[in-house]
């Protein structure tokens, strides 16, 4: 039994173990491979995901061909494309295993018959929509408050888990920094 997702659940409300045995079946477990790709941009956007073990990042390709990284998701975090998957569309984004990686995926009918089944869910996925929406307003206050600077070591300091496992790149993509710039930034705090 994917342990994680029980305990996650149960962080925001209750659920029993024979309730959470009965959603399991809605869900299908995915392994990924490093640098593996879950999502394409250009696909319909069906499946929401929940990372049990590895890492994900969420990302565009810019005019220029510069990808371009929106989100990042560890274990017990969800990811999808949020908007392309309530209107079920068309994304704009890939998803790709940054390692290896370990997911229940549900698809958005299962999810949809799992919310008609086990009601008590909605709040379950208000509050996760709630401080993914949360954390994606901080982002916006780093890229319009802080220097590219204050930006990368905030956010080193405050996620020491992504600065860990995230190579520097994709952290740099993220903060809309580039690869070459955050060596000069890391250089400089060393020296």
């Amino acid at each position: 039994m994917p342990k994680q997702l029980f305990h996650h659940l149960n962080k925001f409300i209750s659920v029993s173990e024979d309730e959470f045995y009965n959603m399991l079946p809605y869900f299908e477990q995915v392994c990924l491979k490093k640098k593996e790709i879950l999502v394409s941009a250009g696909s319909l956007c069906t499946h929401h995901h929940f990372v049990l073990e590895g890492c994900l990042h969420l990302y565009f390709i810019t005019d220029k061909g510069v990808e371009r990284t929106v989100q990042f998701a560890i274990e017990n975090w969800w990811m999808t494309d949020n908007l392309a998957f309530h209107n079920q569309t068309i994304t704009d984004f890939s998803i790709q295993a940054v390692e290896p990686t370990k997911l229940l995926s549900i698809s958005y009918e299962k999810q949809e018959q799992l919310l008609q089944e086990f009601p008590q869910l909605e709040k379950y996925l208000r509050s996760i929509y709630q401080i993914s929406y949360g954390a994606s307003l901080v982002k916006m206050r780093y890229l319009l408050d802080f220097s590219k600077e204050e930006m990368y070591f905030h956010f080193t300091e405050q996620f020491p888990e992504f600065a860990q496992r995230v190579p520097q790149y994709l952290i740099a993509s993220f903060l809309g920094l580039t690869p070459e710039y955050v060596s000069e930034i890391r250089a400089k705090k060393r020296s």
